[in-house]
């Protein structure tokens, strides 16, 4: 099903207390000890986790894969698809989300109802597959399985708050400066550079990120490399539009300055605002951002300003 999503996504309803949570392997393998911190995490903030039969999996082929594609596509889809859950989060990045994707039923996922996706990094394309066919809230946070999330106090305080009480974290405040000063509006996505890159002619792409405040970051990839990805977004028209830009984390990507000087050099043409250090991505204490909900840049503050809360 390619139907359109709605002009305004739809919030999924905050959790509660003792909700039932999901959590699956939709990338790549989980070390055990990672997942068991994760879950315990979560019960501690009272819910009731649920683990995916096989998270644990490896391929056993590809090593860098968390079970076959269409195990980890069955956990997803019998997450998503049961009704007592009220959250999938996914356990960790890597990657393998793109290989499962197009194994997943997009209409009984639409049919099962607005609920929470956690995710960031190769989540990415789920980010987009969300957005493009269920015309649905995301957060691109902290994974359940992740060693910010199981060792770092802010990553798991903002995602609570924005779980819980998602009123109380409708402003976000860079810890860097403007390289483009100026106030933009428009609807957060965006994610890892590479990924969004990697998604170019694929059904869940968007066709640009027109009239969007585009979030970015990446890890591990030299400044050439990032510079491959934003050229090919740039040469694709991809960027035609955008509104504002807010810069993440890009961590092991080399010499700051240079990643700076870069982004600079390909983006600074567009005229738009642009932010760095607004604290998503890899990070340390990694920030949760709600893609899909209309927000207020002030680069020149530093300041990102959500319209509504990331949740209903």
């Amino acid at each position: 099903m390619n139907g359109r999503p709605p002009n305004e996504p739809v919030r999924p309803p905050r959790l509660v207390a003792g909700a039932r949570v999901a959590v699956v392997a939709s990338s790549g393998p989980v070390p055990e000890e990672r997942l068991q911190a994760g879950v315990d995490i979560l019960r501690g903030w009272d819910l009731e986790p649920v683990v995916g039969p096989h998270v644990l999996d490896r391929h056993g082929t590809f090593g860098y894969l968390a079970g076959t594609d269409a195990d980890r596509a069955a956990d997803f889809q019998a997450a998503w698809c049961d009704p007592s859950v009220a959250a999938v989060f996914c356990a960790r990045g890597g990657y393998g989300v793109q290989r499962m994707t197009d194994l997943l039923d997009w209409d009984a996922l639409r049919a099962a109802g607005p609920k929470v996706l956690v995710g960031f990094s190769d989540i990415t394309a789920l980010h987009e597959a969300f957005a493009a066919r269920l015309g649905l809230v995301t957060l691109h946070g902290p994974m359940a399985a992740g060693i910010d999330f199981v060792k770092n106090a802010r990553a798991q305080d903002h995602l609570r708050a924005t779980l819980f009480a998602p009123e109380s974290v409708r402003t976000i405040r860079s810890a860097g400066q403007a390289l483009v000063p100026g106030r933009a509006a428009g609807v957060l996505l965006g994610g890892c550079l590479s990924l969004l890159a990697s998604e170019l002619g694929t059904p869940h792409a968007r066709p640009s990120a027109s009239g969007g405040l585009l979030c970015l970051e990446d890890v591990g990839e030299e400044v050439y490399r990032l510079d491959r990805y934003l050229t090919q977004l740039l040469r694709a028209g991809w960027f035609d539009g955008v509104a504002g830009i807010l810069l993440g984390s890009w961590e092991r990507c080399g010499p700051y300055e240079r990643v700076r000087e870069l982004l600079l050099d390909r983006l600074g043409g567009f005229g738009v605002p642009i932010a760095e250090e607004f604290g998503f991505g890899h990070g340390e204490g990694a920030l949760t951002v709600p893609f899909g909900v209309r927000a207020e840049l002030d680069a020149g503050a530093g300041v990102l300003t959500l319209d509504a809360p990331a949740l209903a």
